[in-house]
């Protein structure tokens, strides 16, 4: 009945599953290494009417306490296929492929597109639902399909970029079509030999500091992983800021009208010198930092609330500081929203996936 890697168990606590460490039980946990297996673990849950999460590397991803009633189903397709030609290098890799190893192979073959994104935890898989996106890159500038399982149908899709409904930290695989595929593979494809991209002002400044005026693919990514060090938004089990989802709200992005009031509203709580960074968006928008918001709502970095806080490095990082809840963390995410959008009129839209919880509650 079950392809021979399709694991199948009871009762799993989901929070080791998680880069926040926090998440109760899942009534089933379904381990599949393959696509047939998916397909297996999809039926199986169907045939029962249980509802279905699929989970990747669950680095972008707050779990309720109670957990999840029916099955949690983690896809690990592995496998990478990859076609190099002199003008490009097409890429095919499984939805289980880890992120960062895919990024450091790419940038090791001098292959331009990826490396921004160094770091970033997480699988393949969930790349394209989140438009994932860092320093200056987002996976919507290279990816030119996805290939998904539509659950209702069974069949396997290939869905072009076009088609995926990409925008800043969203897709049609997270908005519209949430819970209707699961991701079985993306394609990209990277420039052999290209120019790095420097489009991000940070990293820019860094590069100016190093005396860098043309620097390679590998010396981009190394840069990358140092700043995404410096904020502990590198996974490592020892540093106590890095139990986070990332960033857990999105920059805003205001119309120039709404920007046009912000800057008044500034004006009038702040002070005549303050002045938040701006940032051109596409249609003419504008996008803001939502750490500066937050910052001046009277939230800084190192701020404790119970077993939650914010990063000491990182203010848009929310961290489980011990023993956290995940009712303890939506609070305390509720409580940045609210103060900001009280101050400033501007509503904090958070980053992660919620599962069986809701800051509208």
């Amino acid at each position: 009945m079950f392809a021979h890697d399709f694991l199948l168990q009871e009762y799993v606590p989901l929070g080791p599953y998680t880069t926040l460490g926090i998440g109760g039980p899942a009534r089933y946990f379904l381990r599949a290494g393959s696509r047939e297996a998916v397909e297996s673990g999809v039926s199986w849950a169907a045939e029962r009417g249980l509802p279905l999460l699929v989970l990747g590397g669950g680095s972008n991803m707050l779990v309720a306490d109670e957990g999840f009633p029916g099955v949690v189903l983690r896809a690990v397709v592995r496998g990478v296929r990859i076609h190099a030609t002199k003008h490009a290098v097409d890429i095919v890799a499984g939805a289980g492929v880890t992120w960062n190893a895919l990024v450091s192979h790419t940038v090791a073959m001098n292959w331009a597109g990826l490396e921004c994104l160094s770091g970033i935890p997480g699988l393949v898989g969930a790349t394209p639902i989140q438009n994932v996106g860092a320093y200056g890159q987002e996976v919507r500038d290279t990816i030119t399909h996805v290939e998904a399982l539509e659950m209702a149908t069974g069949h396997t899709l290939v869905i072009p970029n076009a088609e995926c409904g990409f925008d800043y930290r969203v897709s049609r695989f997270k908005l519209e079509d949430r819970g209707r595929y699961i991701i079985l593979a993306v394609g990209f494809r990277l420039m052999p030999g290209g120019a790095p991209a420097v489009r991000n002002i940070e990293l820019e400044r860094l590069l100016g500091e190093r005396r860098l005026a043309r620097p390679s693919i590998a010396e981009v990514r190394d840069l990358v992983l140092e700043i995404r060090r410096r904020k502990s938004m590198l996974l490592d089990a020892g540093d106590p800021n890095a139990r986070s989802a990332g960033s857990f709200f999105t920059n805003p992005v205001l119309t120039t009208e709404e920007f046009a009031r912000l800057e008044t509203i500034i004006a009038d709580t702040c002070g005549d010198e303050a002045r938040i960074p701006r940032f051109p968006a596409p249609d003419g928008r504008v996008k803001i930092p939502a750490a500066w918001l937050i910052e001046h709502s009277g939230f800084g970095r190192g701020h404790v609330h119970g077993n939650v806080g914010i990063s000491e490095k990182h203010t848009l990082a929310l961290i489980n500081r011990g023993q956290a809840t995940a009712r303890e963390l939506l609070k305390l995410a509720c409580e940045i929203r609210d103060r900001v959008r009280d101050r400033f009129g501007v509503t904090l839209v958070p980053e992660p996936s919620f599962v069986g919880l809701s800051m509208d509650e």
